[in-house]
C-alpha cells in the first residue's frame, strides 16, 4: 500500500510563490491519479488540482486556474503543487491524495490514499 507524505507548508506573503511536495512510498504511485485538496478555516475540504497517471493531463478548480500548477516526477514518486500569486484566501491545510478507482477526480471521497496535510498560511 502506498503512503503519502506532504511537505513544504509554511508562511508566505500574499503575492508570493510556494511549492508543496508529496512523496509516496512504494513503486505504484505512477499508476494512480493524484490530486491536491485543501481545507481552510471553517470550510469543507475542496478540490484543488489533479494529474493523470501519465502526467500529461491536469485539471484545476477555477479559483486556482492560471496560478497553481500540479506536476509529478515518476522516478521520484513525487507530486508537486506550485502555487503562484498567492492570496490570503489560499490559506488552508493542503492534502495530497491518490485514487485507485475510476471515479470523478474532483470528489474527495473518491480518493482512498491520503497524506497527513501541510499548513499553508498566506499573510498580507
Amino acid at each position: 500500500q502506498v503512503q503519502l507524505v506532504e511537505s513544504g507548508g509554511g508562511l508566505v506573503q500574499a503575492g508570493g510563490s510556494h511549492t508543496l511536495s508529496c512523496v509516496a512510498s512504494g513503486r505504484t504511485f505512477s499508476s494512480l491519479v493524484a490530486g491536491w485538496f485543501r481545507q481552510g478555516p471553517g470550510n469543507e475540504r475542496e478540490f484543488v488540482a489533479a494529474i493523470s497517471r501519465s502526467g500529461t493531463g491536469t485539471h484545476y478548480t477555477d479559483s486556482v486556474k492560471g496560478g497553481f500548477t500540479i506536476s509529478r516526477d515518476t522516478a521520484k514518486n513525487t507530486v508537486y503543487l506550485q502555487m503562484n500569486s498567492l492570496k490570503t484566501e489560499d490559506t488552508a491545510v493542503y492534502y495530497c491524495a491518490a485514487k485507485t478507482r475510476s471515479a470523478l477526480f474532483t470528489t474527495s471521497s473518491n480518493y482512498d490514499i491520503w497524506g497527513q496535510g501541510t499548513q499553508v498560511t498566506v499573510s498580507s
